[in-house]
């Protein structure tokens, strides 16, 4: 108390207890509270993983082969047998080809958006940029959200020491700044994705602010958490804005909590275990992935980095040397990381309720270009989804004959995000409102109920 009364924020900001140390976590927690929306009466999933291979995986070369194509189309890979009757993929996939009966290969997707960025965005909160598509290169607040921001949005945490929305190992921004899609948007910092910004292959890995700054102990931290729950909300020259409490008590809530610090510590795994998701950035962060889950994060977006490693490199965007990049570098760790989740999801008793999409942007060329690369395509591309309603061992849709274009039953981004949507109980078209109070549905799409 202070001169007889309640100590307010400014109080605070005045002696340093509103910093807390260098805790910036309420910053991604704050300005609103939140808000329920119209959900469908039988949950299939709980959680989500996307597993976002940057750059663009080839249909041709992994889930939709074309074997009967001239050799200038269908390369020189060739297709495997899966453990499911007439389901085969690429034969540098080993371990998926055992799993086929745990996930659902999509052949059909499609949209128009040929660009990186705008492609990615339309992927990841299910509806077009609406600004000019070079304009996609950078984050806005204007933009859609995120699915995971619309979720945190919605449900808002499923444990309140966990956060809703975690983005490993860090946002895309291979040759500048990070591109749009991959965070809150106008539903503003409050919703935007807790992110590690830090390696989890490497030794110098950190889980970010989940590690108190030096010399802020246990003690320390309940002392200031104190302070604050002595401010007084209602006055006037508070300009933090309402629902900053909440927000301020779930940061306290995650900076203290052992089960958080628990879960983002993937050097609590057996070493053979991390061996068998791959030592790399991307095997590593599915991993961490999985162990998020567990602790009640709703949604992990595990980005593929194009600097893994340390090798650099142009992930999936391979517009020279497709085939050996594509056998060398990229179908090897991610064969190993989205089998092991599968696995070790399944042997845990929760697949069932984690959804899992593995999906890129778009797709590559059907003709290899001078380079003997393939470029952007759009058009028609694939992905796969298991668990958490998914029936697993089918292929959705079909490409022609040479994976130019779907030849049945096309996916639009927007038909995807809203079949993850429907899965998780949420009506896609629950509208959320931008900072002019417009409403906007969840996913401009419907859901596609023939995968589930």
């Amino acid at each position: 108390m202070m001169a007889g009364r309640a100590m307010t924020r400014r109080d605070c900001v005045r002696i340093g207890a509103i910093g807390l140390g260098g805790l910036t976590l309420p910053d991604l927690m704050r300005l609103r509270g939140l808000a329920g929306g119209p959900k469908a009466a039988a949950p299939r999933a709980k959680s989500v993983i996307v597993l976002f291979l940057s750059g663009g995986p080839s249909q041709l070369d992994m889930w939709d082969m074309k074997p009967e194509a001239p050799e200038e189309i269908r390369g020189t890979f060739r297709p495997v047998d899966t453990n499911v009757p007439g389901i085969r993929i690429c034969e540098h996939m080993p371990r998926m080809a055992r799993l086929a009966d745990k996930y659902a290969i999509v052949r059909s997707m499609t949209h128009e958006q040929s660009a990186h960025p705008a492609a990615a965005y339309w992927m990841m909160a299910g509806s077009p940029i609406a600004r000019p598509a070079p304009d996609a290169s950078f984050m806005s607040r204007s933009d859609r959200p995120h699915m995971g921001s619309a979720l945190a949005k919605v449900l808002g945490p499923a444990v309140p020491s966990m956060p809703p929305f975690v983005m490993v190992p860090e946002a895309m921004a291979p040759n500048g700044p990070e591109r749009a899609g991959q965070h809150a948007g106008f539903l503003g910092a409050s919703y935007d994705p807790y992110r590690i910004n830090s390696d989890p292959n490497l030794p110098d890995y950190s889980p970010g602010v989940l590690v108190p700054p030096a010399g802020l102990t246990a003690s320390r931290l309940k002392g200031r958490r104190a302070l604050l729950d002595e401010m007084d909300p209602d006055d006037p020259a508070d300009l933090s804005g309402p629902g900053m409490d909440e927000f301020q008590s779930r940061a306290f809530d995650l900076l203290s909590s052992t089960a958080a610090r628990n879960a983002f510590n993937v050097a609590a795994e057996p070493e053979a275990t991390r061996d068998r998701y791959g030592r790399h950035a991307f095997g590593q962060s599915t991993l961490l992935a999985r162990r998020m889950v567990e602790a009640g994060v709703r949604l992990v977006h595990v980005n593929w980095v194009r600097h893994d490693n340390g090798k650099g490199g142009s992930g999936y965007d391979t517009h020279g040397q497709h085939l050996d990049l594509a056998k060398n570098n990229l179908m090897p760790p991610t064969d190993a990381a989205f089998s092991s989740l599968v696995e070790d999801l399944d042997a845990r008793g929760l697949l069932d309720e984690t959804l899992v999409v593995m999906m890129g942007e778009f797709g590559r060329t059907p003709r290899f270009n001078g380079a003997a690369g393939r470029d952007h395509w759009p058009h028609c591309f694939s992905l796969v989804l298991a668990g958490g309603g998914i029936k697993g061992g089918q292929v959705h849709g079909a490409s022609d004959r040479i994976a130019a274009y779907p030849s049945a039953d096309p996916v639009t981004p927007g038909d995807l995000i809203a079949t993850l949507y429907h899965n998780l109980g949420i009506d896609p078209q629950t509208p959320i409102y931008d900072q002019q109070e417009r409403p906007f549905p969840l996913a401009d799409g419907r859901p596609v109920l023939g995968l589930l």
